[in-house]
């Protein structure tokens, strides 16, 4: 779907805190349709597999869908990827075509021991979640936790490599889920405002910023390898999902534009990839809403702060 542009900013200048209520229903309506097909599916398997690229508000969607599935009498455990690294080791790590290490690869995750656990988990046997150090880049002594399922209980495994067909090929009666903010944003002679990839991108900036330590101008510099990650590792696989999730807001952009425009405002000569200039004009076209508008248990609080779920 697209947003118009003209229609966004009306909303947004008429009643900001309607128009932010009525696209969070229309998303919190998709997080417990998503929870009634996840209970349908437990027969078959008590694995959820989230995946999706940068930015997509993966976290909170499986918090939300944990929430949902709650309410249904069906508790569930949330279960990094992240926590399946392999130890780096120079002589086979997967590298980038500069020579650094690709962390975006699917050959940086131990796919058969993911493979193996949810296995045993589909036998109602325990395993033991391994824990990653990424200071130290290694995979650490102690595990993160033990899991055994229980009836009415599902474990997600939330990663960007999750719907890769290593797993599913494996696992195919697996919940599937995937989650990114595919709509964009149009004005009156069809061409695009805003991007869905931009949004992601303004998530990613404002976050790291926030809440990282990091410059606005490290982020953008990961961009370009980051989406080449997602279109080569990640992309190809969405069609693999029972349920795709568009993550998007109507209020978003006019939300994020007061807080990301002047982290846009100097994008340095030497990044080569161009559309991050294009980013912080187009925040310019969109009518801001105060951030105080933004519910505390909106998905977007993520990326903002000042919400009710802990990351």
């Amino acid at each position: 779907m697209a947003f118009d542009l003209e229609s966004v900013n009306r909303a947004a200048a008429d009643d900001p805190a309607g128009f932010i209520a009525e696209c969070n229903r229309l998303y919190n309506r998709r997080i417990a349709d998503t929870a009634e097909k996840i209970v349908a599916n437990m027969e078959r398997s008590p694995v959820v597999l989230l995946s999706g690229p940068s930015g997509s508000g993966k976290t909170t969607t499986a918090m939300k869908v944990r929430d949902e599935l709650a309410r249904r009498g069906v508790k569930s455990y949330s279960i990094s990827m992240d926590n399946y690294f392999r130890t780096v080791r120079p002589e086979t790590v997967p590298r980038t075509e500069t020579g650094e290490i690709d962390l975006e690869s699917p050959l940086c995750l131990d796919m058969d021991l993911l493979n193996e656990h949810f296995s045993l988990l589909s036998q109602g046997k325990r395993i033991f979640v391994p824990r990653y150090e990424f200071a130290r880049q290694m995979r650490s002594i102690e595990p993160s936790e033990s899991l055994c399922l229980k009836k009415n209980e599902v474990a997600i495994f939330e990663g960007i490599h999750a719907l890769n067909t290593t797993i599913t090929d494996e696992h195919a009666e697996a919940f599937k889920l995937y989650v990114s903010a595919r709509s964009n944003f149009v004005d009156q002679a069809g061409e695009y405002a805003f991007k869905g990839t931009w949004l992601r991108l303004t998530r990613r900036v404002v976050r790291d910023h926030l809440f990282r330590g990091a410059d606005p101008e490290e982020t953008m510099r990961m961009w370009e390898n980051v989406r080449k990650g997602e279109i080569r590792n990640i992309s190809p696989y969405k069609n693999k999902a029972d349920v795709q999730l568009d993550t998007a807001f109507g209020y978003e952009v006019c939300i994020m534009r007061t807080i990301a425009e002047p982290l846009f405002a100097h994008v340095p000569e030497d990044i080569p990839y161009q559309e991050i200039r294009q980013v912080g004009p187009a925040l310019a076209n969109f009518v801001p809403i105060d951030l105080r508008y933004l519910p505390a248990d909106a998905m977007l609080r993520e990326f903002t702060g000042g919400g009710i779920y802990e990351y």
